[in-house]
């Protein structure tokens, strides 16, 4: 007898689950109503499906935030400085560190030893430094270009021949300077924002098509004297930092080579500069319009 009532009753909780549990097929425990793809399911949508009565507990989980699945923005760096007509670096407000150096290097890109070498040193430093790049090195040997960018060099026009283009005509000008933005961007996917005439020598014409492109018109305003140096000469690396600290103010532009002992030179350099107080201007920082 006891038996038999305990059937019953296990037969009748079993016929009063299934009937609370199932409303027409409509919702079963444990499942929820998936909205189309490519819409945002907002969490209290599950609870509005379900139907008077039933038992089954809603997904309460909240919906995945819109930023979880995109990138973030890139970080803009803020315009800080500008150039001056003596082509020295100089902050647009009070208050902004003015004792900085820019750093650059001219006639390349060469040699991916030496590339990664000067990137090796500036990376150490936490420094930036623009590298302009003439046309005719880039058309021989892009992955030099490519390798420059991919470790985070600022890319500058030094024209396509490294011919002085002061008294050259309006039309071969612009030719040297934008067949430069031409492969850069082909290859980079970014046009230069710097343009350095060859010898320091660009002319008037050189200043209208840089500034007809967008670029930053410049020389500088400290030489290493890197490219007097020889192979053969001795003790180069205290010649380079002695040619540097000698001229050094703030602001300085110091003008550099990719040439062997430049590349030997450069750690000493930078710890030197360092030691005397100075940091280095990230180029992407200076406006594209001199004051």
């Amino acid at each position: 007898m006891g038996k038999a009532i305990s059937v019953l009753l296990l037969a009748t909780l079993l016929l009063s689950a299934c009937s609370s549990g199932n409303n027409n097929g409509e919702l079963t425990q444990g499942s929820a109503t998936q909205a189309p793809a490519g819409t945002q399911t907002a969490a209290p949508a599950a609870t509005a499906q379900a139907t008077a009565g039933s038992t089954a507990a809603p997904d309460m989980s909240p919906a995945p935030s819109p930023s979880a699945t995109v990138a973030p923005a890139p970080t803009e760096i803020p315009l800080l400085y500008h150039m001056n007509k003596n082509y020295d670096i100089v902050p647009n407000e009070e208050g902004t560190d003015k004792k900085v150096v820019l750093l650059s290097f001219d006639d390349g890109p060469k040699d991916a030893e030496m590339i990664n070498a000067l990137m090796d040193t500036l990376d150490k430093h936490q420094a930036k430094a623009i590298f302009f790049v003439n046309g005719y090195r880039v058309k021989e040997h892009p992955e030099l270009l490519e390798l420059l960018h991919d470790r985070g060099g600022i890319i500058g026009n030094h024209s396509w021949d490294h011919i002085v283009l002061k008294d050259k005509g309006y039309a071969e000008v612009k030719k040297q300077i934008e067949d430069v933005q031409s492969i850069v961007k082909e290859i980079t996917g970014e046009a230069p924002d710097f343009f350095r005439p060859p010898h320091g020598a660009g002319g008037d014409v050189g200043k209208q098509v840089a500034a007809e492109n967008g670029m930053l018109y410049m020389t500088w305003s400290v030489g290493s004297l890197d490219w007097e140096m020889k192979e053969k000469d001795t003790g180069k690396t205290e010649t380079l930092v002695k040619n540097v600290t000698d001229q050094l103010h703030s602001g300085s532009n110091i003008l550099m080579h990719e040439l062997p002992w430049t590349v030997e030179a450069l750690d000493t350099l930078l710890t030197t500069l360092e030691g005397k107080g100075y940091s280095f201007v990230d180029p992407r920082s200076i406006e594209l319009k001199m004051r």
